[in-house]
């Protein structure tokens, strides 16, 4: 526990502030902090707070918050704030971290005030786009070098950082159980989901073009496009320029309610062109799902083209349409690489894989000794039967 004035261990609890998007805000940090927060606080030993980047607050801050430019202001003022009030209280700030004009407004703040009240900052950077933000953004490295940890979700970051002589160790995302549900796929149909936001680094249109592919072959396939975005209209029009058919957009889905649309789905498609390590690709595998991705930045570090997945050159929507109609012709191949995905699940991406990192972070970056316990009531695997199959091979 934190040291008393006398070095005698104070019998409190570690407290832990993790700072990062509210789910008011759109994307996949937002979701992968709620998740952690969450297990974090069922955690013996350890005290949980939060602190959302964009803060509401009084009415008369929402108020500002409706005025373009405005807004922006408001928001960072509050937010600071915040920090301020709130982060002298804890021993460890846990920040989530994006890239560019985030990465400056948002952990920035978080990462100096934490250093400044003394706390141990860990800054939990999940962007894709890692490799270009430090090289145009060189205020960016000095900045990173004042946290006592950097972690990622991925090897692909690690090596990202090494190269601009920053030290990362990865902690990969994990599965909730809660926003999942298994089913069994013997034979594959032709209903495809793809569920990134609505942005140009997801490239959503290049799903739509391998899905009018799909579509020439097999008139009866349908495809499920979740998301919302500044991309919007965009998408939109090229799903009505290619004019194809049974094309359902239900828009931005609560995590919550998701498991609906996996469930629904026989194959996972992604077409981005800058990623990490997408939750969606992990929850795809946990479903049963098999994924056909390009080979966007981290992506390769989690699919291994033709192991647990198959995976295709960046844009090339003839090759994803391509991949996908081999996995409903190869019921052997697509069995092999769903069974992949569920064994990697329950080795690397759940709950129980992954609570030990976080609890034997924090008891380095204090020095306390055992924090968070073997658990002896945790949940059951997620993986079923087929990865125990794909284990043995």
């Amino acid at each position: 526990m934190p040291s008393m004035p006398d070095g005698t261990r104070a019998s409190r609890p570690l407290r832990v502030c993790i700072v990062a998007p509210s789910l008011g805000i759109l994307g996949g940090q937002a979701v992968a902090a709620q998740r952690l927060l969450e297990r974090l606080r069922d955690e013996p030993g350890l005290e949980m707070g939060f602190i959302p980047h964009d803060p509401r607050g009084t009415a008369f801050l929402r108020l500002l918050q409706r005025v373009k430019y405005v807004r922006t202001i408001a928001t960072s003022v509050a937010y600071v704030w915040s920090l301020v009030r709130r982060l002298p209280r804890y021993d460890v700030v846990h920040v989530f971290s994006a890239s560019y004009w985030s990465f400056l407004l948002a952990p920035t703040p978080a990462i100096l005030l934490g250093r400044a009240f003394g706390k141990r900052v860990v800054v939990n950077y999940r962007s894709g786009e890692a490799g270009d933000h430090l090289r145009r953004w060189r205020s960016a490295v000095p900045t990173l070098r004042r946290a006592d940890a950097i972690v990622a979700p991925s090897e692909y970051l690690v090596d990202v950082f090494a190269r601009f002589g920053l030290r990362a160790e990865s902690i990969a995302n994990f599965v909730d159980p809660a926003s999942i549900r298994y089913r069994r796929r013997d034979q594959l149909h032709p209903v495809f989901l793809a569920n990134r936001n609505f942005q140009a680094l997801y490239n959503v249109p290049c799903v739509l073009r391998a899905f009018a592919v799909i579509q020439k072959r097999l008139p009866e396939a349908r495809l499920i496009v979740i998301g919302d975005g500044p991309e919007r209209a965009t998408v939109h029009e090229t799903a009505r320029a290619l004019g194809v058919r049974h094309v359902e957009f239900p828009g931005a889905v609560a995590p919550s309610e998701m498991a609906r649309w996996y469930d629904e789905a026989d194959v996972y498609l992604n077409a981005s062109d800058i990623d990490n390590m997408p939750n969606s690709i992990i929850e795809a595998f946990a479903c049963g799902l098999p994924v056909v991705s390009t080979r966007a930045g981290g992506i390769p570090y989690v699919v291994e083209h033709e192991r647990n997945g198959l995976l295709v050159d960046l844009n090339d929507h003839q090759g994803l349409a391509a991949a996908a109609l081999r996995l409903l012709d190869d019921p052997a191949l697509a069995r092999r690489v769903i069974a992949e995905g569920l064994a990697d699940v329950e080795r690397r991406y759940t709950w129980e894989a992954v609570a030990h990192r976080w609890a034997s972070l924090y008891r380095r970056l204090t020095g306390v000794g055992d924090l968070v316990p073997a658990r002896s009531d945790a949940a059951p695997p997620v993986v079923h039967e087929l990865a125990g199959e794909a284990a043995s091979r």
